[in-house]
């Protein structure tokens, strides 16, 4: 067996269609169970008023493997953002991390041994929208998690990347030379 990362990190941003307020941009952190990111995940199982965290469950009864722990970004106001959070993302990222299991991106044999925590970021637009598109917002929870933990298993992107890349790409929401979001 492989010896199992001590602390990775991962980001992904998967856009939503049609301008659905469904984007998904999951920040990862993951790690031995028995090293920091372990002893940060039980650190988190505490409750905060607006930010209650909670597994990544595939059904009742279904917690899926490695244990992963969905920590909002944005304060939860309300039923309906409530029930997309715990309903339709909690799905996502559950089976994005089951499947990156069965794709081998995560090995099998660290299945017990590591753990997840994902920052996860669901628009407040989506809880007052009168239909919003649960599909897409299932696609976009679920590509940006199978991405982001890809990323940080394999270091991406890499520091070469990054300084090759310093002054060719900004922030989407602050260009520093113009000093204008891009949306």
């Amino acid at each position: 067996m492989s010896e199992i990362p001590i602390f990775k990190t991962g980001e992904a941003t998967v856009f939503a269609s049609e301008d659905q307020g469904t984007d998904a941009m999951p920040e990862i952190v993951l790690g031995a169970a028995n090293g920091p990111v372990g002893t940060a995940f039980a650190t988190l199982m505490g409750q905060t008023e607006g930010h209650t965290r909670l597994f990544a469950i595939r059904a009742c009864n279904q917690q899926v493997k490695p244990a992963t722990l969905m920590v909002p970004k944005v304060t939860m106001k309300n039923t309906a953002y409530i029930s997309l959070f715990f309903g339709v993302v909690q799905s996502a990222v559950a089976d994005a991390v089951l499947d990156s299991v069965i794709d081998g991106v995560i090995p099998k044999e660290w299945a017990n041994e590591m753990c997840i925590i994902v920052n996860v970021w669901l628009d407040p637009e989506c809880g007052v929208q009168e239909n919003p598109d649960k599909k897409d917002l299932y696609r976009t929870n679920y590509e940006a998690t199978k991405l982001a933990l890809k990323r940080a298993l394999n270091d991406e992107p890499g520091i070469d990347e990054l300084i090759a890349n310093r002054k060719k790409i900004h922030h989407e929401m602050y260009d520093p030379v113009t000093g204008e979001s891009l949306w």
